[in-house]
Protein backbone atom coordinates (compact mmCIF):
# COMPACT_ATOMS: atom_id res chain seq x y z
CA UNK A 1 0.00 0.00 0.00
CA UNK A 2 2.67 2.51 1.00
CA UNK A 3 4.80 1.64 -2.04
CA UNK A 4 1.88 2.51 -4.33
CA UNK A 5 1.30 5.82 -2.49
CA UNK A 6 5.00 6.59 -2.66
CA UNK A 7 5.13 5.87 -6.41
CA UNK A 8 2.01 8.00 -6.94
CA UNK A 9 3.63 10.94 -5.12
CA UNK A 10 6.68 10.66 -7.40
CA UNK A 11 4.37 10.71 -10.43
CA UNK A 12 2.66 13.85 -9.10
CA UNK A 13 6.06 15.58 -8.88
CA UNK A 14 6.32 15.52 -12.69
CA UNK A 15 2.78 16.69 -13.40
CA UNK A 16 1.96 20.16 -14.78
CA UNK A 17 0.00 20.85 -11.57
CA UNK A 18 2.86 19.62 -9.39
CA UNK A 19 2.85 22.75 -7.20
CA UNK A 20 -0.82 22.21 -6.33
CA UNK A 21 -0.15 18.56 -5.56
CA UNK A 22 2.83 19.54 -3.43
CA UNK A 23 0.67 21.96 -1.43
CA UNK A 24 -2.08 19.36 -1.03
CA UNK A 25 0.36 16.63 0.01
CA UNK A 26 2.10 18.98 2.46
CA UNK A 27 -1.22 19.89 4.04
CA UNK A 28 -2.53 16.32 4.23
CA UNK A 29 0.69 14.78 5.58
CA UNK A 30 0.66 17.06 8.61
CA UNK A 31 -2.65 15.72 9.86
CA UNK A 32 -3.53 12.34 8.34
CA UNK A 33 -1.66 11.25 5.16
CA UNK A 34 1.29 8.80 5.51
CA UNK A 35 3.60 10.03 2.70
CA UNK A 36 5.93 12.97 3.49
CA UNK A 37 6.09 15.87 1.02
CA UNK A 38 9.84 15.36 0.61
CA UNK A 39 9.06 12.72 -2.05
CA UNK A 40 7.68 15.48 -4.28
CA UNK A 41 9.79 18.37 -3.05
CA UNK A 42 13.13 16.69 -3.86
CA UNK A 43 12.38 15.76 -7.50
CA UNK A 44 10.75 19.15 -8.10
CA UNK A 45 13.79 20.99 -6.71
CA UNK A 46 16.03 18.79 -8.83
CA UNK A 47 14.03 19.45 -12.01
CA UNK A 48 13.76 23.22 -11.43
CA UNK A 49 16.61 24.37 -9.15
CA UNK A 50 15.70 28.05 -9.66
CA UNK A 51 12.33 27.38 -7.99
CA UNK A 52 13.67 25.28 -5.09
CA UNK A 53 13.21 28.16 -2.61
CA UNK A 54 9.60 28.66 -3.76
CA UNK A 55 8.85 24.93 -3.47
CA UNK A 56 10.32 24.80 0.04
CA UNK A 57 8.30 27.85 1.09
CA UNK A 58 5.04 26.40 -0.26
CA UNK A 59 5.77 23.06 1.42
CA UNK A 60 6.42 24.79 4.74
CA UNK A 61 3.33 27.00 4.61
CA UNK A 62 0.94 24.20 3.69
CA UNK A 63 2.56 21.78 6.12
CA UNK A 64 2.00 24.25 8.96
CA UNK A 65 -1.60 24.82 7.82
CA UNK A 66 -2.10 21.04 7.83
CA UNK A 67 -0.51 20.97 11.27
CA UNK A 68 -3.21 23.41 12.41
CA UNK A 69 -5.83 20.94 11.19
CA UNK A 70 -4.04 18.16 13.10
CA UNK A 71 -4.02 20.37 16.17
CA UNK A 72 -7.77 20.94 15.74
CA UNK A 73 -8.38 17.21 15.39
CA UNK A 74 -6.51 16.58 18.62
CA UNK A 75 -8.17 19.49 20.43
CA UNK A 76 -11.77 18.91 19.38
CA UNK A 77 -11.98 15.26 18.31
CA UNK A 78 -9.39 13.27 20.26
CA UNK A 79 -12.02 11.24 22.15
CA UNK A 80 -13.60 10.25 18.82
CA UNK A 81 -10.33 9.19 17.12
CA UNK A 82 -8.61 7.69 20.15
CA UNK A 83 -10.05 4.14 19.71
CA UNK A 84 -8.93 4.08 16.07
CA UNK A 85 -5.52 5.51 16.97
CA UNK A 86 -5.02 2.80 19.59
CA UNK A 87 -5.52 0.11 16.94
CA UNK A 88 -2.90 1.52 14.56
CA UNK A 89 0.88 1.55 14.61
CA UNK A 90 0.65 5.26 15.44
CA UNK A 91 -0.48 4.66 19.04
CA UNK A 92 3.02 4.02 20.40
CA UNK A 93 4.24 7.09 18.55
CA UNK A 94 1.38 9.09 20.05
CA UNK A 95 2.39 7.96 23.55
CA UNK A 96 5.98 8.95 22.76
CA UNK A 97 4.74 12.36 21.59
CA UNK A 98 2.77 12.78 24.81
CA UNK A 99 5.87 12.06 26.89
CA UNK A 100 7.97 14.42 24.82
CA UNK A 101 5.44 17.20 25.35
CA UNK A 102 5.56 16.67 29.09
CA UNK A 103 9.37 16.77 29.08
CA UNK A 104 10.17 19.23 26.28
CA UNK A 105 7.05 21.27 25.44
CA UNK A 106 7.77 23.64 22.54
CA UNK A 107 10.89 21.71 21.55
CA UNK A 108 8.90 18.51 20.93
CA UNK A 109 7.13 20.17 17.97
CA UNK A 110 10.39 21.61 16.64
CA UNK A 111 12.06 18.19 16.75
CA UNK A 112 9.04 16.45 15.19
CA UNK A 113 8.87 19.09 12.46
CA UNK A 114 12.44 18.46 11.39
CA UNK A 115 12.83 14.76 12.07
CA UNK A 116 11.51 11.59 10.44
CA UNK A 117 9.11 11.10 13.38
CA UNK A 118 5.55 11.42 11.98
CA UNK A 119 4.72 15.11 12.42
CA UNK A 120 0.97 14.37 12.23
CA UNK A 121 1.17 12.43 15.51
CA UNK A 122 2.68 15.47 17.22
CA UNK A 123 0.14 17.89 15.77
CA UNK A 124 -2.72 15.76 17.08
CA UNK A 125 -0.97 15.32 20.43
CA UNK A 126 -0.37 19.09 20.69
CA UNK A 127 -4.11 19.68 20.29
CA UNK A 128 -5.11 16.85 22.62
CA UNK A 129 -2.75 18.16 25.30
CA UNK A 130 -3.89 21.74 24.61
CA UNK A 131 -0.43 23.13 23.92
CA UNK A 132 -0.48 26.91 23.52
CA UNK A 133 -1.35 27.56 19.88
CA UNK A 134 1.11 30.36 19.00
CA UNK A 135 4.20 28.46 20.25
CA UNK A 136 2.89 25.41 18.37
CA UNK A 137 2.74 27.43 15.13
CA UNK A 138 6.17 28.99 15.66
CA UNK A 139 7.85 25.66 16.44
CA UNK A 140 6.14 24.08 13.42
CA UNK A 141 7.28 26.87 11.10
CA UNK A 142 10.88 26.67 12.28
CA UNK A 143 11.10 22.86 12.37
CA UNK A 144 9.27 22.20 9.12
CA UNK A 145 10.89 25.15 7.36
CA UNK A 146 14.39 24.02 8.36
CA UNK A 147 13.73 20.55 7.05
CA UNK A 148 12.13 21.53 3.74
CA UNK A 149 14.53 24.35 2.90
CA UNK A 150 17.49 22.08 3.67
CA UNK A 151 16.12 19.33 1.41
CA UNK A 152 15.25 21.70 -1.45
CA UNK A 153 18.49 23.66 -1.36
CA UNK A 154 20.73 20.59 -1.07
CA UNK A 155 18.93 18.81 -3.90
CA UNK A 156 19.00 21.90 -6.11
CA UNK A 157 22.71 22.44 -5.42
CA UNK A 158 23.86 18.82 -5.41
CA UNK A 159 21.86 17.36 -8.22
CA UNK A 160 20.85 13.76 -8.77
CA UNK A 161 23.84 12.18 -6.98
CA UNK A 162 23.05 14.08 -3.79
CA UNK A 163 19.35 13.25 -4.07
CA UNK A 164 20.13 9.52 -4.16
CA UNK A 165 22.50 9.76 -1.18
CA UNK A 166 20.16 12.02 0.78
CA UNK A 167 17.27 9.67 0.19
CA UNK A 168 19.39 6.71 1.27
CA UNK A 169 20.48 8.36 4.54
CA UNK A 170 17.48 10.64 5.32
CA UNK A 171 16.38 8.65 8.38
CA UNK A 172 19.91 8.57 9.81
CA UNK A 173 20.38 12.31 9.22
CA UNK A 174 17.02 13.04 10.83
CA UNK A 175 17.78 10.96 13.92
CA UNK A 176 21.25 12.51 14.29
CA UNK A 177 19.61 15.95 14.28
CA UNK A 178 17.04 14.78 16.86
CA UNK A 179 19.80 13.44 19.13
CA UNK A 180 21.81 16.66 18.79
CA UNK A 181 18.80 18.82 19.64
CA UNK A 182 17.83 16.63 22.62
CA UNK A 183 21.42 16.64 23.93
CA UNK A 184 21.60 20.41 23.44
CA UNK A 185 18.37 20.95 25.37
CA UNK A 186 19.48 18.59 28.15
CA UNK A 187 22.82 20.41 28.47
CA UNK A 188 21.03 23.76 28.48
CA UNK A 189 18.57 22.63 31.18
CA UNK A 190 21.36 21.12 33.28
CA UNK A 191 23.68 24.13 33.17
CA UNK A 192 21.26 27.06 32.89
CA UNK A 193 18.06 26.07 34.70
CA UNK A 194 19.68 25.52 38.12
Amino acid sequence: MFKKLYDKALTWAKHKHAEKYLCGLSFAESSFFPIPPDVMLAPMALAQPSKAFRFALLTTIFSVLGGMLGYGIGYFMFDAISPWLQETHYWQKYLLAENWFKDWGFWAIFIAGFSPIPYKVFTIAAGALQMFFIPFILASMVGRGARFFLVAMLIAAGGEKLENKLRQYMDIIGWVVVVLVVVGIAVYKYFFSN
